[in-house]
């Protein structure tokens, strides 16, 4: 890492560095990138190897599965479309989604999917930007009929088979009840990949071709996509899912003929998107920006400010964070940030060594995203290992825990 007049110590940079190396040469984590950012100054680390056997080093453009940290980034596709008056907050969504109108909804959590009572009123697209509008992943709600339909429905990603094409993939959606009313309760996943369907619809083109015209391509965001094609191919390591009694890597996803090689049926804001540091670094500074990029304006800065501040009501906030305390044996710790905005995480409490604001979100392939306009800072660290042992979370953890410490006003 370089040193300058950025607010960091040069002490403190050296100590991230050193953390960050110990992970690699624990023969846990075969390689990452790590980029920090405050102003105009940017440090990029790149440690360790492609695949886990050693080979290719990392690059600073190495190619990387998003997972969730897809979330904010496509979200900014449904904010355009805000900012545009092509939606409203509060439309309903059965004109572009009749799949979901006239909805039921359980009566009880655990229930049969066919004792159900009417929804109290129709889905809005303020219950789909805020992971309200009834369905989604509840891990407090493992076994019962209703999540094991969405998975039998190939209705999530990172199933051993893909999400199908959108039209089918609302279809089957539309014939499972909602967990709870709409607008009632935080839940996740799954709302993002239906504002993918919704984005398309209201737009006329697929969604990767919208976010590509209007965020991708005026950020320089050249290498942020949906698949990789042939001639990068080379700059996606190996994804791993390690034993999580063995520690053992196996492959999850290989780059060449894996799932990201070849244009998905689905293209999903959910977790479908593979990027670089460089790349979701201009995003994020684009965000404390308040949505500009150098002298063009992305989105406005009443659209940014939605996405990045808490949009839950104290009820769905407290759910919330029961669910990541209460699951902190799954999550390793992460998730406990209080709030969410637009598909992200903001934190609303001081519960480790990052402030009130940050906000962001990270991905069960071993990816962390976050800026923090207290301090005008961004942090992007990539891996290539799933969080199916928490070895890439505790990497986050230290990675952030670090960073702080470096900051030197």
């Amino acid at each position: 890492m370089g040193h300058g007049n950025s607010g960091f110590s040069e002490a403190g940079l050296r100590r991230l560095r050193d953390v960050l190396t110990r992970h690699v040469e624990s023969g846990r984590i075969p390689g990452l990138v790590a980029l920090v950012g405050r102003g105009d100054e940017t440090y990029v680390e790149a440690i360790g190897t492609m695949r886990h056997d050693g080979g290719t080093p990392m690059r600073r453009d190495t190619i990387f599965r998003m997972a969730s940290t897809s979330k904010p980034v496509a979200m900014a596709a449904a904010m355009v479309l805000l900012d545009e008056c092509r939606l409203r907050l509060d439309d309903l969504v059965d004109p572009w989604l009749p799949e979901l109108a006239d909805r039921q909804v359980l009566k009880r959590i655990d229930g049969p999917l066919d004792e159900t009572v009417p929804a109290r009123r129709p889905i809005t697209v303020r219950d789909l930007l805020t992971s309200t509008f009834g369905l989604g992943m509840d891990m407090t709600a493992l076994g019962t009929p209703i999540m094991g339909a969405i998975f039998e429905q190939g209705l999530t990603p990172n199933l051993p088979e893909p999400m199908p094409e959108p039209d089918e993939w609302m279809r089957r959606l539309g014939a499972l009840p909602l967990m709870h009313q709409p607008g009632e309760r935080w839940q996740y996943q799954i709302s993002h990949d239906v504002l993918s369907v919704l984005v398309a619809r209201v737009t006329g083109q697929s969604f990767e071709t919208f976010l590509r015209e209007r965020i991708f391509d005026p950020l320089g965001m050249k290498d942020t996509a949906f698949h990789v094609p042939a001639d990068k191919i080379d700059r996606l390591p190996t994804l791993y899912a390690p034993d999580p009694q063995t520690g053992e890597f196996h492959v999850w996803d290989e780059a060449k003929g894996g799932r990201w090689s070849q244009p998905p049926a689905f293209q999903g804001g959910g977790g479908g998107l593979v990027s670089t540091a460089d790349d979701y670094h201009a995003y994020f500074r684009m965000l404390l920006n308040g949505g500009m990029h150098g002298s063009d304006r992305i989105l406005s800065r009443p659209a940014v400010e939605l996405m990045t501040t808490n949009r839950l009501t104290p009820e769905q906030q407290a759910a919330r964070h029961a669910m990541a305390v209460n699951n902190v044996h799954v999550s390793f710790g992460q998730g406990q940030h209080g709030g969410w905005g637009f598909g992200m995480a903001v934190r609303t409490y001081r519960g480790d060594y990052a402030p009130v604001g940050q906000f962001g979100w990270d991905g069960g392939s071993g990816t962390s995203t976050y800026a923090d306009p207290g301090n005008q800072l961004t942090g992007i660290l990539l891996t290539q290992v799933g969080a199916s042992a928490p070895d890439s979370i505790r990497l986050m953890h230290d990675f952030w825990t670090t960073l702080y410490q470096a900051i030197d006003d």
